[in-house]
């Protein structure tokens, strides 16, 4: 067995039972709320339209978008009560997703209703029933099979949606998905898929089950299903509950690329052998990374000073690297309680890149040099460059203006420049691709963007302990830009691929032998 599988099988049954509270509990909270509005809905025309109207309106936001906004829309909450409001993980995923849950339970809920045969809602009335008895023994029995379908549209779409859970830090098969395609582990993304897959499936199976004990009222149907799901949801707690550690749990943070997951994964392991038990949350986006950390839903992770200057201060001006750390360092503990530990010794800055036969054809070796020709050239960026100050920055310095300029994962970012489908790339410095492709990086002699050294970031808590700031000084200083290239290039290349675990293990026995 591939090492690759073997890390995706052992990382799934974790991020299965994880997966299966999050989509099992958002669609019951989604059934909980959607079946009273839906009764209320088929008796008035008046609610009807504009619930109807809301819920599709929800709809009509991506589930990525919806979750993102979350998290900001708890921070508010947690500032404006004073509460220790989650603004990260279970809370904000489990909101977005039943929000996402409810209109095919709605619609599907009016339809059965509404769609009665008034001569049987009129017979029972000269029955002499009451309204509950009418609602329990004739309304629901008789739209229970429309609202069931329903109710089994809505698990699928909500399994499948909460893959994307995994970019506000809750744990789901996301992980293996997202994690798969920034480091082109296609095992571990067919593992996420086929995992997400099968348990739409056998979630569509027991709803399925239940649908035919109602229409046939079969009670042994609707019990095994019950049965069935009662199981699968004490599989799913078996995973809640303490660590069987004195210790808290640390959340080390990572965000969405290969050298993200190889330093979180090389902090959890200096954590884990200094016993503290740890949780690693990926592909958490620039804004969202610290936000958490200062939020104390994070508390470490690796960060750029670059990015906490442009995005975090608002700061266009490109001061010398260790002012712009001191200020950092500084500036962030009094605003936000985000303490920076220190420098890791690389630096990853944003770079403009391109393959050497096309930067030679071109004449192409400042910046300057490229904003002659790039009107007739192709960009291709990360997902965030082309919204980031830094991009602003460049266009403003060098009046760049590319005929098209494209997003995407950094995966398929160096896969658009190593197959001709662009010109130029907003490439990273310490990314091993560049040497590998024969790339060759483009002078800023204007100093538009400013410097990247990777360095630790630490919530406010866990700063105050003394023994995970001792497991982590061995890291400071120590990683230089050639053993970062290295470990990344271990993870992005086709031959001999490792996983981000294994790169960092490897880099870690670097650093203990210097």
């Amino acid at each position: 067995m591939s090492p690759s599988l073997t890390e995706a099988l052992t990382d799934l049954p974790t991020l299965l039972r994880a997966h299966a509270l999050l989509s099992g509990t958002a669609v019951l909270l989604a059934i909980l709320i959607g079946l009273p509005l839906a009764l209320r809905a088929a008796r008035s025309r008046t609610f009807r339209i504009p619930l109807l109207g809301a819920a599709g309106l929800i709809q009509t936001v991506p589930t990525l978008a919806l979750l993102a906004l979350f998290y900001p829309a708890l921070l508010l909450l947690g500032r404006a009560t004073s509460l220790p409001v989650p603004a990260l993980g279970f809370l904000p995923a489990l909101l977005a997703l039943t929000l996402y849950a409810l209109l095919p339970i709605l619609r599907n809920g009016v339809a059965g209703l509404h769609g009665l045969d008034p001569a049987i809602l009129e017979a029972a009335d000269a029955a002499g029933m009451t309204g509950r008895q009418r609602l329990l023994q004739v309304e629901l029995p008789l739209s229970a099979p429309v609202l069931l379908a329903g109710i089994r549209t809505a698990a699928i779409w909500t399994i499948g949606a909460a893959t994307l859970a995994t970019t506000v830090g809750q744990p789901s098969l996301g992980n293996l998905i997202f994690s798969g395609l920034q480091t082109e582990n296609w095992v571990r993304v067919l593992v996420g898929c086929a995992a997400s897959a099968g348990l739409a499936i056998a979630a569509d199976l027991l709803l399925g089950l239940v649908e035919a004990g109602v229409a046939r009222r079969s009670p042994l149907r609707i019990w095994a299903a019950m049965g069935m799901f009662g199981i699968g949801v004490l599989l799913a707690l078996i995973s809640i509950g303490g660590s069987g550690s004195e210790r808290r749990t640390i959340a080390v943070g990572a965000k969405n690329f290969s050298e993200q997951y190889i330093l979180a994964s090389a902090i959890g392991q200096r954590l884990g052998a200094a016993g503290f038990p740890v949780v690693q949350r990926d592909d958490l986006g620039s804004a969202v990374a610290y936000r958490a950390v200062a939020a104390g839903d994070v508390d470490v992770y690796v960060d750029y000073t670059g990015t906490l200057w442009t995005n975090v201060l608002g700061r266009t001006d490109t001061p010398r690297a260790d002012v712009m750390r001191a200020e950092l360092t500084r500036r962030l503990e009094a605003r936000d309680g985000v303490v920076l530990l220190g420098p890791l010794g690389f630096e990853n800055a944003y770079v403009l890149a391109m393959r050497r036969s096309r930067a030679e054809a071109l004449g192409v070796r400042t910046i300057d040099d490229l904003a002659r020709v790039a009107p007739r050239l192709r960009l291709a960026s990360d997902i965030e460059f082309l919204t980031r100050p830094e991009w602003r920055a460049l266009r403003k310095a060098y009046d760049l203006r590319f005929g098209d300029a494209r997003a995407y994962s950094p995966t398929f970012m160096y896969r658009a420049i190593a197959d001709g489908g662009a010109d130029v790339i907003s490439a990273f410095s310490s990314d091993g691709r560049i040497a590998a492709l024969d790339l060759v990086t483009i002078a800023d002699p204007r100093g538009a963007l400013p410097n990247y050294d990777a360095v630790l970031l630490l919530s406010a808590r866990a700063a105050k302990d003394k023994a995970l700031i001792a497991a982590l000084r061995p890291l400071l200083g120590a990683i230089d830009v050639g053993a970062m290239r290295a470990a990344n290039l271990k993870v992005d290349r086709a031959e001999g691929k490792k996983t981000p675990a294994e790169a960092a293990t490897q880099l870690l026995r670097t650093l203990e032998k210097r």
